[in-house]
């Protein structure tokens, strides 16, 4: 089936005009917000090895890619959106090697096959609502990595939107939401269209889309837990009760039975 352009330039705005109006770094720099930002370097760390050749696909503003580049990793990153490619270049500082440049998480026709031994994808699996493109995108990260690489792959889960935006902020009405078709009465899956701006999905949908792909799962990681229905309380805390926090969430982070709670999940798996 072919690409639709004129879709896919409504989709790309509609994403451009979210970010344009909406504080991306800001979101990551709270004590809340440092628990995904942590939690995702945590194990980027330990992936990444000398020398290694790391891309950020849908990077954003730049903070991971930053964050790497200040370890001493030159990185490749690539974003979607010019405001955000403005905020990124602003906070960039000399000795941070960093190539950015504007790009499509479904088009890496810009980077060569089996050129990264590491390989984020943190951001552009929020925003793609369909399976074609769903593959697309992992197709294309895989095949930039190394045989033997890592991709991190970022996710937004429906379950914790359902009980922080739905039942307890009321951000969007829940009975509402199901007489549209966007919740199923039942089972309480979710279905987004780009109007939306974010794909919501459960790790079922994730392992789905896993399986056409021949790859070895490495961990599955909740990055926030249960930190955004205790925004206020873990803002704050001390940094001794904050350190104390996040060691007991790196302790549960990967558990089974918490993987659906979270907000944002990780799939880290090697290519083969």
């Amino acid at each position: 089936m072919k690409d639709n352009p004129s879709k896919q330039v409504s989709e790309i705005s509609l994403i451009g005009n979210y970010y344009s109006n909406y504080d991306e770094e800001g979101r990551l720099e709270s004590k809340h917000g440092q628990v995904e930002f942590l939690t995702t370097m945590q194990f980027v760390d330990k992936y990444l090895t000398p020398g290694a050749k790391v891309i950020e696909i849908g990077a954003a503003t730049g903070r991971y890619s930053r964050a790497i580049a200040d370890m001493g990793y030159e990185v490749d990153a690539v974003e979607l959106v010019p405001h955000n490619i403005e905020i990124f270049k602003a906070k960039l500082k000399p000795e941070q090697k960093i190539r950015i440049s504007q790009g499509n998480a479904l088009d890496l026709s810009a980077f060569s096959d089996n050129t990264f031994d590491v390989t984020l994808l943190l951001g552009p699996m929020y925003h793609l609502y369909t399976c074609d493109d769903k593959q697309k995108a992992i197709s294309e990260a895989l095949r930039v990595t190394k045989p033997g690489g890592v991709i991190f792959s970022a996710y937004a889960i429906s379950d914790g939107s359902i009980i922080l935006s739905g039942f307890q902020r009321k951000i969007f009405d829940i009975a509402d939401y199901i007489k549209r078709g966007k919740i199923n009465p039942e089972t309480f899956d979710t279905f987004s269209v780009p109007e939306d701006i974010f794909e919501l999905v459960r790790k079922e949908d994730i392992d789905r889309l896993m399986s056409g792909f021949d790859v070895e799962r490495l961990h599955y990681v909740s990055t926030d837990l249960f930190t955004n229905y205790m925004r206020g309380a873990i803002d704050a805390m001390t940094d001794e009760e904050f350190a104390i926090y996040m060691s007991y969430h790196f302790a549960v982070c990967e558990r089974r039975d918490m993987a659906g709670i979270g907000h944002h999940s990780l799939d880290i798996f090697r290519k083969k």
